[in-house]
């Protein structure tokens, strides 16, 4: 079966790798190299870095028309997608004999968008899940192959969260392509309940109001955390905190955090250090 990935960060390195595993990956696409760093060197995508491990062909469209036009006589048989970033046009869509599945972070039609893991942390939800999507041409508006639904344990920080659920949509990706490459035609149904649109990522998202519920701020750092990290002002002085929890007064209580010019540091290091 002859597939073609599309992906971009860290999220969808797991799903490239069983891709290759149990298809003839033909290449990958994903965005072109970025600056990075206080040097704003260009970096490849971590999804580029592994693409050139396995030591697949890479692509870097820019105007993914054209290159649609440039791969229509190439018959690829299904196109696999995980955090690529863009959205595919219809051009695209109708080249695989099969479709394009995608692996996204919620249970749909709940938290399509942009930031799903973010946004289950934030409200506090007990549980989330990962679902395979038949793509059409709508933003997580297709009809879903698999889903697995997966509990959030507490305390658990993005970086946590976004790690596990890679490694499952990446297991359930490769259910699919198993599915596929059986032969018959893929399982799949319209998406059920009511649909909910998360948002990118905005500076101001980040600062915590302590005059919040003492739980919603613990939740607002988890979704944060470690990146980009909630901001918080404490005794007059800007900082990101990376863990916090609710003490025994009901008061939140901070962990972890880093304070302007200094490394990450617990809560005593950095009254210790005052």
């Amino acid at each position: 079966m002859k597939t073609l990935f599309f992906g971009t960060s860290a999220f969808a390195v797991p799903s490239l790798r069983v891709t290759a595993a149990r298809s003839q990956l033909a290449g990958v696409v994903t965005q072109p190299d970025r600056p990075a760093g206080r040097g704003q060197k260009l970096t490849p995508s971590p999804v580029k870095a592994c693409a050139l491990e396995l030591g697949t062909r890479v692509y870097e469209p820019r105007k993914l028309r054209e290159f649609a036009e440039s791969i229509a006589g190439e018959g690829f048989d299904l196109f696999a997608l995980a955090s690529y970033g863009r959205i595919l046009p219809e051009e695209l869509l109708s080249l695989p004999r099969l479709g394009a599945l995608n692996v996204h972070p919620s249970l749909l039609p709940k938290y399509r968008g942009a930031t799903p893991i973010q946004t289950a942390l934030r409200n506090g939800d007990s549980e989330t899940g990962v679902s395979i999507m038949l793509m059409d041409a709508g933003l997580d508006t297709g009809e879903v192959v698999l889903g697995e639904r997966v509990p959030i344990a507490s305390g658990e920080t993005y970086g946590e969260l976004h790690d596990r659920l890679a490694i499952i949509g990446a297991e359930l990706l490769g259910h699919a392509l198993d599915l596929a490459a059986s032969g018959g035609a893929l399982p799949h149904s319209p998406q059920r309940g009511e649909p909910t649109l998360t948002k990118p990522i905005a500076k101001e998202d980040l600062i915590v109001d302590w005059s919040w519920p003492s739980q919603r701020i613990v939740d607002h750092v988890r979704a944060y955390s470690p990146q980009p990290a909630a901001r918080a002002t404490v005794d007059g002085e800007t900082v990101k905190v990376l863990r916090a929890h609710v003490g025994e007064e009901g008061k939140v209580e901070i962990d972890e955090l880093i304070a302007p010019n200094r490394g990450r540091m617990s809560w005593s290091q950095y009254v210790q250090g005052k």
